[in-house]
């Protein structure tokens, strides 16, 4: 496996606030602007059982399934990029009276080193502004 993708960034609430708005998939459209609309089975908060799809812009659709659940510590999911399978894992922590996220994007499989990096590309340019996005969002909640 192949890290194509790491980004560590603070956001202004406790930890159990940034797991809770982040566990409202539905509502990443709000913040993650490359993302027109997010389902999630089953419908609410993420769970270890869940599965959901991602439509992007330009037409593409992306599918998910939760690999790892460890409430509010982390969460992994799983989805395809062609021939790769792409692994997202999202880290909380405490970091003063805000949290700290990490975000890994890892790729395996056949063409994980040619495709991981085109992959990683393409979602690190729209990672960064949604990252702001996210920050701005939650720091006019508090």
């Amino acid at each position: 496996m192949i890290e194509v993708v790491r980004r560590t960034f603070d956001v202004d609430v406790p930890v159990s606030d940034a797991w809770a708005y982040l566990a409202r998939v539905e509502a990443w459209p709000s913040w993650a602007k490359h993302i027109k609309r997010a389902t999630l089975t089953p419908p609410g908060a993420l769970t270890e059982t869940s599965k959901g799809e991602f439509h992007l812009k330009g037409g593409i659709r992306s599918t998910f399934r939760v690999e790892d659940f460890d409430p509010p510590r982390r969460w992994r999911w799983v989805g395809r990029f062609l021939t790769t399978r792409v692994h997202y894992d999202h880290l909380f922590e405490a970091a003063a009276h805000r949290a700290r996220l990490t975000w890994i994007v890892e790729a395996e499989g056949p063409g994980a080193r040619s495709l991981g990096r085109i992959f990683g590309a393409i979602y690190a340019h729209n990672l960064d502004p949604a990252i702001r996005n996210l920050q701005a969002e939650l720091a006019a909640r508090t």
